[in-house]
């Protein structure tokens, strides 16, 4: 284990744009394979890798590039590794970021599987009840977390979270 840890490091020191973005399709996928498994047990015969796909794409074309870009203008915009800084690193995030996101998350998804745009909007009704899991995940990752890892650190958190999210994208 430690030993991919350390190429993990390797990697994300050489190529940390394309690791960022590995990562985060990657745990998409994860998240939809656990949701389809544990949540809607549906056994791997009924498996849908096609719903899977779509979820890793939508990791690895949006969820990564848009995060990863994200963190690098928050650190711009709110400077310092103090616990104030990181209180306001939050805020912003979880205000001013993160219902965009989700919307976009969930139209996106939707939009994939074929829903109207009031079916998206009920969807995230439905999902944004559970956004209270952020705000401390976010608080330790802008406090203890360097810049570079924040989204592999947030993805790993949501890999629960997009398990969640995966579900309520793909319920029909």
């Amino acid at each position: 284990m430690a030993g991919l840890w350390r190429a993990y490091q390797a990697l994300m020191t050489k190529y940390p744009w394309t690791v960022q973005i590995v990562t985060a399709g990657s745990l998409v996928g994860v998240g939809d394979v656990i949701s389809q498994q544990l949540i809607e047990r549906r056994g791997l015969a009924h498996h849908n890798v096609r719903r899977t796909a779509k979820m890793m794409s939508i990791g690895f074309f949006f969820v990564g590039p848009v995060i990863g870009t994200w963190y690098k203008v928050l650190d711009r915009l709110v400077v310092g590794g103090t616990k104030s800084a990181a209180m306001k690193k939050m805020l912003v995030d979880q205000l001013c970021f993160a219902p965009g996101f989700l919307g976009a998350f969930l139209s996106i998804s939707g939009a994939l599987n074929g829903l109207t745009v009031e079916e998206n909007i009920g969807k995230l009704k439905r999902v944004s009840s559970l956004q209270f899991l952020w705000p401390p995940v976010q608080i330790a990752n802008f406090y203890f977390i360097p810049l570079h890892h924040r989204l592999a650190v947030v993805q790993v958190v949501a890999v629960g979270w997009n398990s969640y999210l995966t579900w309520k994208a793909n319920k029909m």
